[in-house]
């Protein structure tokens, strides 16, 4: 298998010689944004709500963005042609860069670009295999930061409470954990927004999660299909009792889930309406996009 190239900080090189430094703040603090988008068939699905969303985080963690919106497109584009794919997984990563101490104080740093690309196909086996399968999840002890700590609509690269929360996940042998708020409301998976069917309302959480762009996309595809869609408060009581339930993220695309808390959700099987915004989603992915 070739090595895949990545794009850092100005140069495009193999992986294996890619290097960042130890002073940089994304290392050091966490202290960065990123974005992942999809590519399929030489296009980028929904680019430019992907580089909204970034220029945004950029502007609320206040880093001076590296390069225009051009610039940045020209590097996923680039980044997907040199690795010779065009059905990819694309992160692109902004740190705050290093101003040549270790230590908290950020100013005079230079802000880094890393672009990573990996292979990513809607017939990948895995992937297939989950969608019909279905998720077992169980709620994490560990809760969602709320905007008052760190605003969830910035995607930083501070994930660690997500990364804990998936440990717990794994400890309980099951697919994937559920956050809460600090009050107890439903939030997200790590790194995955979800949505409840109930009849013919798909909800979704409105508060102390990241505005997926994915998430955006199931709306607008579940309201051509004639679903109510609800911004609201997400209780476990509605994973609990839905007909069915739905995560959605660029990495996963739409996975179903068939258990929560060890309880049954829906039939215990992903469900028609699952079906239905999955093939819709694989559509919208390889139509609605510019190309590279």
């Amino acid at each position: 298998m070739t090595e895949p190239i990545a794009y850092v900080n100005g140069d495009f090189v193999p992986e294996s010689r890619a290097t960042v430094s130890i002073l940089d703040h994304g290392l050091l603090y966490g202290d960065g944004v990123f974005e992942t988008v999809l590519a399929r068939a030489g296009t980028v699905h929904r680019l430019d709500a992907h580089l909204d969303r970034l220029f945004r985080s950029l502007a609320a963690v206040h880093i001076p963005p590296p390069d225009d919106r051009a610039g940045l497109a020209g590097i996923i584009a680039e980044a997907v042609r040199r690795n010779d794919l065009t059905d990819a997984y694309v992160k692109l990563i902004v740190t705050r860069g290093t101003n040549g101490t270790p230590l908290l104080d950020p100013a005079g740093c230079r802000p880094g670009v890393i672009c990573l690309v990996r292979p990513h196909t809607d017939t990948d086996p895995a992937r297939v295999e989950r969608a019909a399968r279905g998720l077992r999840v169980k709620t994490a002890a560990i809760r969602r930061p709320s905007a008052d700590v760190l605003d969830p609509r910035v995607k930083s690269l501070n994930y660690l409470n997500l990364v804990l929360a998936r440990i717990e996940a794994r400890a309980a042998n099951v697919d994937e954990a559920l956050l809460l708020d600090v009050h107890g409301h439903v939030c997200e998976a790590p790194g995955a927004n979800i949505f409840t069917l109930l009849g013919d309302t798909l909800s979704t959480p409105d508060h102390d999660i990241l505005e997926g762009v994915t998430r955006a996309t199931v709306m607008d595809l579940a309201r051509a299909r004639g679903l109510t869609v609800r911004e609201r408060p997400v209780e476990l009581y509605d994973v609990y009792t839905a007909d069915e339930v739905i995560l959605c993220s660029t990495a996963i695309g739409l996975l179903p889930v068939v258990q929560a808390d060890g309880r049954t959700v829906g039939s215990g099987h992903p469900g028609p309406t699952f079906t239905q915004l999955l093939a819709d989603y694989h559509r919208a992915i390889r139509d609605t996009a510019p190309p590279l």
